[in-house]
């Protein structure tokens, strides 16, 4: 990354329609555009979890718009941080970028009072990573 560019980030997760979503929403929302956000799935699945919209609508982040995108060896090359959410054996990897595995319960079939804590936890995992992002 050069002192110029602004740092990318990639969240994937398997269907690209929950926690991905959800952790691209928050770093987008706290980074503005000091960062660059993207997210995809291994599998993605045909819209955004409607519990996951409903979560991050309580704290104030709209991610309706979102839709669930194909992870693509092209997306992980131009990305600086790769976040993986439960399908790291399906990223390819290339030399240069770092690469977190985020242990996370999917949301996937589970109602709002579920996402909740998945949320919170993501939020918390993305503030990090954002004090990362910042210190480099």
């Amino acid at each position: 990354m050069s002192d110029t560019a602004k740092p990318s980030v990639l969240f994937v997760c398997v269907h690209n329609a929950g926690r991905s979503q959800m952790a691209a929403g928050f770093l987008a929302h706290l980074a503005g555009d000091r960062v660059l956000v993207h997210s995809a799935g291994s599998l993605p699945a045909d819209q955004v979890n409607p519990a996951a919209v409903a979560a991050m609508a309580e704290v104030g982040i709209d991610i309706t718009a979102a839709a669930p995108k194909v992870l693509t060896a092209e997306a992980v090359q131009a990305s600086d941080y790769v976040i993986t959410m439960g399908c790291g054996d399906a990223c390819p990897v290339f030399p240069g970028r770092t690469y977190l595995d985020w242990q996370l319960d999917d949301p996937a079939g589970k109602g709002v009072d579920a996402v909740r804590p998945i949320r919170d936890e993501i939020r918390r995992r993305v503030d990090a990573l954002l004090a990362e992002i910042g210190s480099r």
